[in-house]
């Protein structure tokens, strides 16, 4: 069986997953809806598939799934109208900016049987697999701790600073996302300390741009965090997970795997300089694993819950930071 998809939003990650849906054999790319005309054309262009409004792909029958890439604030309610529709859902993270209403749209989930996933694309990165294998495979013996560093080489535009619901719900996510995957429990305690470092204009704006975070798990397991909006050299993304009987880690991507030897020592190339770039595999596999699940009537491999569970630690970490002490998830949950 061929999924068929309808993409909403032709901006950058949709052209991302255009292209995966593309590559990908079993998949095929019917339609796009975008408001910018140009956008929707450049990918109509690439790919041979109909423009068509968000009506249209709605009422489709010849669209059995959809790609939701549009702003934040209308991912709920699209994928309400796709639930109730009847059709197969990826939805860039977050569902939502407000954990209320996360649940009231998972809520029509669930009572249409809708199959909803959440795009958090670093469970899905070669590395990060093989050191989850790893992990899962006894490797290491039992976790203990995990050291997790995110660093972009710069901040985004002012403009998405005021709407991205600020750096715990917008970037330190995806780290929350990854430290429940890897850690196998869920965090009991979130303790955060933020500061602005890089721009002044950001605190201005009522964000932060430097974060350390402690996470803690019931029995004790520990997960540190590190982000900033700053590193001069390259996109730094680093895992480290220590166990009862050794460590792995996953290390940084190069803009070329080579090493130089000279009489001043050892130097390599610079790391990869943005997150598409970085992730590149990653996206594609997340859209693999998708059609894969969908096409075998298996659960979605990253679920609406798992959004759930990373936006609540944000909020934990948003609290925490504001009444500087160490937050309970489970009052954030409620």
């Amino acid at each position: 069986m061929t999924l068929r998809f309808g993409i909403l939003g032709a901006g950058r990650i949709g052209q991302v997953h255009a292209a995966a849906v593309a590559g990908l054999a079993g998949a095929a790319m019917v339609a796009v809806s975008d408001p910018l005309e140009t956008a929707a054309k450049a990918i109509q262009d690439k790919y041979g598939c109909d423009i068509r409004s968000v009506d249209a792909i709605e009422a489709a029958k010849d669209i059995d799934a959809v790609i939701i890439c549009t702003p934040t604030d209308t991912h709920a309610d699209l994928i309400e109208r796709f639930a109730r529709a009847g059709k197969a859902i990826f939805c860039e993270k977050p569902v939502d900016l407000s954990l209320a209403r996360v649940r009231d749209c998972l809520k029509v989930v669930d009572e249409t049987k809708s199959f909803l996933m959440i795009g958090f694309q670093r469970r899905f990165e070669p590395d990060f697999n093989v050191l989850k294998q790893a992990i899962d495979a006894g490797r290491i013996g039992k976790v203990e701790m995990i050291a997790l560093t995110s660093r972009d080489p710069g901040p985004p535009p002012y403009d998405y600073i005021k709407r991205c619901g600020g750096i715990f719900r917008d970037m330190t996510i995806h780290d929350f996302d990854v430290a429940r995957w890897l850690l196998g429990e869920e965090v009991d305690t979130v303790q955060a300390a933020a500061s602005v470092l890089v721009d002044p204009k950001i605190g201005e704006l009522g964000d932060f741009d430097s974060v350390n975070l402690i996470l803690r798990t019931a029995s004790g397991r520990q997960c540190t965090i590190n982000n900033s909006r700053r590193a001069t050299y390259g996109y730094d993304q680093r895992i480290e997970v220590h166990g009862s009987e050794g460590s792995v880690s996953a290390l940084n991507h190069a803009e070329a795997r080579i090493e130089f030897a000279g009489p001043e020592g050892y130097t390599r190339p610079p790391n990869q300089h943005f997150f598409i770039t970085r992730y590149a595999d990653a996206y594609a596999a997340e859209i693999a694993a998708f059609v894969k699940a969908v096409q075998d009537g298996a659960p979605p491999p990253v679920s609406g819950l798992d959004g759930l569970r990373a936006l609540a630690l944000a909020e934990a970490a948003v609290l925490s930071v504001a009444e500087n002490r160490t937050v309970l998830v489970s009052d954030i949950l409620g």
